[in-house]
């Protein structure tokens, strides 16, 4: 679990975190792309609205955009 400080939750690095290495967040607020520590959770509809991956994944997918990129999901 995080610790709240002000408007953010503080996250413990290790595996239980639950957004891994990396963070890329979406226009709605606490809403993000991120790697996941239940890699089974991947694919399906158990979160509310991030967009779970690997941690590979997602290193990979943050080398291709930028900041201001649009993002469309299908």
């Amino acid at each position: 679990h995080g610790q709240r400080s002000g408007n953010f939750y503080l996250l413990p690095p290790g595996p239980r975190n639950p957004v891994g290495v990396m963070w890329i967040a979406l226009n709605k607020k606490g809403i993000g792309i991120h790697r996941t520590n239940d890699p089974d959770s991947i694919g399906h509809a158990v979160s509310h609205g991030c967009i779970r991956l690997a941690n590979w994944d997602v290193v990979r997918l943050a080398t291709k955009i930028k900041p201001g990129d649009n993002v469309s999901i299908h």
